[in-house]
């Protein structure tokens, strides 16, 4: 049988062999680099933080770049979607360096019948309408739907809401939730083992009952992620319907005694709680918190009456071998 002829690598014309490489074994596919999610890449889109500084709308931003009238670092950019540090990064429009503005932080009582968002088309009320007009051009960190109410916090931080929003980070949200009924405790430990909604898995990272009514009854519910209308669905596939709800907490910062349709701006060490929250990851919120409303570990009710029997025999036990030590 004749000897196999071995395979020849031949370079294509134009082509060179980076020192120390070797060329890819003939018929061996290579590994295509999987693309980062564009969440997950470091900084903000362009045309986002053109819009925190005040230069144009979200869209007229776009339009900005599209034109290519907007440079970073010396370079123009076309390309919608592309991410910049603010702080690292130098951004001109149409030659002039984009203006820094002073960040700002509010907590704002949303009231029912207000929407979160920018513009509406309806010309319903917006929570940006609760704000002075010195404020500047500031966004909602997450949404409540317009039939909910309570603590929403409005930054030009779009660095820090990123944070305070992404499910990766678990900055800890609580809500006073009215239901329709009596929930049993089943109820309550389907709700924190979870159930699948449309978009995927969901739970709650905790749930109480905070008060009984005659025919209703208000549960404390902690969510670590803000996904559309979350609550009334899990409470709607449990059966019991949401009569009114209410965000008292994002991660340390309270709604405590804000009146309705009032805002407030932060403390300095209000913001600075907010960053260690959102740095430090789940649960960091709640415990860091100023007077926090978590509460004891679940305890099994069966597993502590064990421990009392088993404690209450102890203590017999041990009377028992006293007094025969005394007879002898």
């Amino acid at each position: 049988m004749p000897p196999r002829k071995s395979k020849k690598f031949t370079l294509r014309p134009g082509r060179s062999l980076a020192k120390g490489r070797r060329p890819n074994a003939p018929g061996k596919r290579q590994r295509k680099a999987v693309p980062q999610p564009a969440s997950e890449l470091p900084g903000e889109r362009l045309q986002k933080v053109l819009a925190a500084a005040g230069v144009a709308s979200r869209r007229e931003a776009e339009t900005l770049i599209l034109e290519g009238r907007v440079e970073v670092d010396g370079q123009m950019v076309t390309e919608l979607g592309t991410r910049v540090d603010r702080r690292q990064q130098e951004i001109f429009v149409d030659g002039e360096p984009l203006p820094r503005p002073k960040l700002v932080y509010f907590a704002v009582n949303k009231p029912e019948g207000v929407v979160c968002t920018a513009n509406d088309p309806s010309g319903r009320p917006r929570v940006t309408d609760l704000l002075p007009p010195d404020a500047g051009r500031v966004f909602n960190v997450g949404r409540l739907d317009m039939s909910s109410e309570g603590l929403i916090l409005m930054t030009n931080d779009g660095e820090l809401a990123n944070q305070l929003t992404h499910p990766r980070h678990g900055v800890q949200k609580i809500y006073d939730v009215q239901v329709a009924g009596l929930p049993d405790p089943q109820v309550l430990v389907q709700l924190r083992k979870g159930m699948h909604l449309a978009e995927g898995f969901a739970r709650v990272v905790n749930v109480r009952i905070k008060n009984r009514k005659k025919n209703s009854t208000i549960l404390e519910m902690i969510l670590d992620e803000g996904r559309n209308r979350e609550i009334r669905r899990l409470l709607a596939r449990v059966g019991h319907k949401v009569q009114r709800l209410t965000r008292v907490a994002v991660g340390p910062i309270r709604l405590g005694q804000l009146p309705r349709g009032a805002f407030r701006p932060l403390t300095h060490e209000e913001v600075r709680k907010l960053k260690s929250a959102a740095v430090e990851g789940p649960g960091a919120s709640s415990s860091s918190s100023s007077g926090s409303t978590s509460k004891k570990p679940l305890i099994n009710p069966g597993a502590a009456r064990q421990r009392k029997r088993k404690a209450a025999l102890g203590k017999a036990t041990k009377k028992t071998g006293t007094s025969k030590r005394g007879r002898r």
